[in-house]
Order: structure tokens, then C-alpha cells, then sequence
């Protein structure tokens, strides 16, 4: 190892040689660019060509298209409704006519999948019972699941029977007590009449003889005091039976409270086999188990407990692009190619959206451009295509509407041309 000190090393820049000028003087910095105007116009040029290629494709071009296997655009001889990100065997391609409208479609039932989520109120409690597995076919209404807190409210639920039993047992109690105060009212006023009438008639005895000089002033003050003493008793009775008689005993003050509380019961038991509902969950609708997302023990998950649908009746969701929604009319008959299942599926158009929306489905593409605007449209499935997509839900398949076939009553009847409306076939290797 030297003992000699390492010594920096002196880093010097090599002027760049100045390229002369016309003048034998470097032209100035912010002049430069102008240099590059003349190579402009060249990628200008290239990229004209090519979209003008593209569209109106020569023979050379769609040859490479031919060996290549890749969709033409429009201005070709080829179909130009076929969406750039559905890629088809190109014998399904053949068959296809520029007046179909292709789009991206997925399977649903009837209604869509419907998440059947937990009761409102369910709380913390747990799936006690789970009596249906995928695949089931069940009836609207019918018990899909139990909560562990059925016992609970299985109690609270006897608890406001009884509570409204007893308030029925006090309202005829009410009632026949008011009843037994009536009769006693009228057993008193018809008492008070007769010791009126006796002490009228004692009265005029005690006059009589106090005229003759038999009876004493002060026996006559007696009789007329007992005389006025019965009449305030009759009066008496009388306003205590009309408190009885004024109307109806259900109009009465203690029968009106006693009514009360039997509601006040009625709504309390109406509450409880509310709550009791709520430690089951019934099927929204008559369909088939799709999924089912808990098991028992566990807390009902927010997302829901299980998914359904009425795969009794199959349904196609299509995405159409908005500058071909135009053509596509309801009754439009429409083929669904199923590659999954090598299987091609038939229906009419159902429905169309009023909304434009973002594109849903997408492609496995992924530069595909997913900032599509597109109007979602219903085709029902017949009844033996069906039978087949019931098993199949969110199946992504490719739709071919077939405009041209509008006023058509089935599947290519009455077609003027019978070669214009061919169905899609599924290619030989599949």
C-alpha cells in the first residue's frame, strides 16, 4: 500500500465545436427550433394515411386484416356495428349484417338478483336456523332463516297476550259494573217515589187534623218537613239515573278508560308480533337460491344474507352503445352467443332504458376504453332458451339484435330476404 496521498483529480469540460454559420457566427439559441418546421409535416402525413387506410381499407390492407384476424372499421365491405372490444370466432363474424347491433349482455333473471338482507332491528343477534341451500326453489313468504333471538321475543310476545286479556276482563267488569249502577240507581229512585208519596199523604193527615184542632202545630211542621225531605230524595235519585241514561254504557267514563287500555294492549301485542318477525327471514319472492353468503352461528352480514332470483324466467341485460341505441325497437328478435357454454340463446327485445349510462360490462381488454356511454336493454329469453341461461346467471354473453327483422312475428318469418337475418353460428372447434 502506498504511502503517497491520494490527490484530486481535475475535472475539465471540452468546449463543444460551435458548427459555423452562413456568417462563420453560431445563430442564436431561440432561432433554433425553426430548424425543425421542415420535419413537421412527415408524422402529419403518416398519421393521415393511416386513419385514411383504416377506414377506407385497400386491398392491401384488408388482406392484413384477412391473415391477421382483426375487425375492420368502418368503410369497408364488413359489418361495422360489431362493438372493437368484442372479439368473435370468425365464423360467427360471417353471418353477421350491417344492420345488426352487437353489444356485450349478461344473464339475469327476472327482476335481477335480489339480496335478501337481514331484518330491520335484527341487532346482534345470530342465524339460529339456515333451512335452504343453493339451488332451492322456494315459495314467497316462506322461512329462509331463523335469529337467535326468536325465544326473546317468543316471550315478550306471551307477555302482550296476556296483558290484553286482562284488559278484556276489566272492560266487561267495567261494563257490567256500570250496568249493576244503573239498576241500583232505579231501585233508588223508585224508593225515593214511594217514601215521597207516604210522606205527601202523611202530610195531608196532619194538616186535616190540625184544622179540627187535633193535632199540634208542631206535629204538622214534622210531617211537612218529612214531605220536603222525600221530595229532595227523589230528586236526588233521579239525576244519579240519568248519569246512567243519558246515552249509550259504552259512553260512559269508566268504560271509555277501560276500552282505552285494551287498546293501549291491542298495540302493545301488534309490537310484539312485529318484533317476533323480525327473528325470521321470509323469501321476498317466489325464485331459486342463488347463493347463500353465512352459516349459522354467525351475525347477518350487512351485505345480506343470501341471493336470489326467478330463474323461472330468464332475462338478458344488453349494453348498446348510444349512437345505435336509434335502431333497436321492442319485439326486435335478438341471438345471444354463449361461448362459455358453446350454445347460442334466442329472445326479443322487452325493454329499453331511458337513461344513458357508463359502460358496465367490460372486456378483457384492458386498454378497452370503459368511459362508454351505453343504454342498458332487457331481451326476454324464450322458453327453451331459458330453461338453459336458469343455470347460468351473470353469464357475460354477446347480443345480436337484428334490426332489420323489426316488424317480424317470430324468428326470420316473413323476411324479405332470408339471407339477410342469418342466425349465429358457433364455430367447429368449440
Amino acid at each position: 500500500m502506498s504511502d503517497t496521498p491520494d490527490l484530486p483529480l481535475r475535472v475539465t469540460r471540452t468546449p463543444e465545436p460551435v458548427p459555423p454559420s452562413a456568417g462563420g457566427r453560431r445563430a442564436p439559441r431561440r432561432w433554433r427550433w425553426l430548424m425543425l418546421l421542415p420535419l413537421v409535416p412527415v408524422p402529419v402525413l403518416l398519421l393521415s394515411g393511416a386513419v385514411i387506410g383504416m377506414y377506407f381499407q385497400p386491398p392491401g390492407l384488408r388482406l392484413v386484416f384477412d391473415r391477421t384476424g382483426l375487425i375492420p372499421g368502418a368503410g369497408s365491405s364488413a359489418p361495422i356495428a360489431l362493438p372493437p372490444e368484442i372479439d368473435l370466432p370468425p365464423a360467427v363474424v360471417e353471418t353477421i349484417v350491417p344492420t345488426d347491433v352487437m353489444g356485450l349482455a349478461r344473464l339475469i333473471p327476472r327482476g335481477d338478483v335480489i339480496t335478501v338482507a337481514p331484518p330491520y332491528g335484527a341487532g346482534d343477534a345470530r342465524i339460529a336456523t339456515l333451512p335452504v341451500a343453493e339451488g332451492d326453489r322456494v315459495d314467497q313468504g316462506q322461512i329462509i332463516a331463523t335469529l337467535d333471538n326468536r325465544p326473546f321475543l317468543e316471550s315478550a310476545l306471551l307477555t302482550a297476550r296476556a296483558e290484553v286479556a286482562v284488559r278484556e276482563a276489566a272492560l266487561v267488569q267495567t261494563r257490567a259494573g256500570v250496568a249493576a249502577s244503573r239498576d241500583e240507581a232505579q231501585a233508588a229512585l223508585d224508593q225515593a217515589r214511594a217514601a215521597a208519596v207516604e210522606a205527601q199523604a202523611e202530610f195531608d193527615r196532619t194538616r186535616a187534623l190540625s184544622q179540627r184542632g187535633v193535632a199540634t202545630q208542631a206535629a204538622l211542621d214534622v210531617a211537612e218537613a218529612n214531605r220536603s225531605q222525600a221530595t229532595l230524595a227523589v230528586a236526588k235519585a233521579e239525576a244519579t239515573l240519568n248519569r246512567f241514561a243519558a246515552g249509550d254504557a259504552e259512553t260512559q267514563p269508566d268504560v271509555i278508560v277501560a276500552s282505552r287500555n285494551l287498546d293501549a294492549a291491542r298495540a302493545a301485542l301488534t309490537r310484539a308480533e312485529a318484533d317476533l318477525a323480525r327473528a325470521e327471514v321470509r323469501a321476498p319472492i317466489a325464485g331459486t337460491i342463488l347463493s347463500v353468503d353465512t352459516r349459522p352461528g354467525e351475525r347477518p352480514p350487512a351485505a345480506g344474507i343470501l341471493t336470489m332470483g326467478d330463474t323461472g324466467q330468464m332475462m338478458a341485460e344488453v349494453e348498446v352503445y348510444q349512437d345505435r341505441i336509434a335502431r333497436v325497437a321492442p319485439g326486435q328478435p335478438v341471438e345471444l352467443l354463449a361461448m362459455a357454454i358453446g350454445q347460442t340463446l334466442h329472445g326479443r327485445v322487452s325493454r329499453i332504458g331511458l337513461t344513458v349510462g357508463r359502460q358496465g360490462l367490460l372486456p378483457d381488454d384492458i386498454a378497452a376504453n370503459t368511459d362508454a356511454r351505453v343504454v342498458e336493454v332487457e331481451v326476454e329469453l324464450d322458453p327453451e332458451s331459458s330453461a338453459v341461461a336458469a343455470r347460468y346467471t351473470h353469464l357475460e354473453v354477446v347480443a345480436r339484435i337484428q334490426t332489420a327483422a323489426a316488424g317480424f312475428g317470430a324468428m326470420g318469418e316473413n323476411a324479405s330476404d332470408p339471407q339477410a337475418v342469418s342466425p349465429v353460428r358457433m364455430p367447429a372447434d368449440r
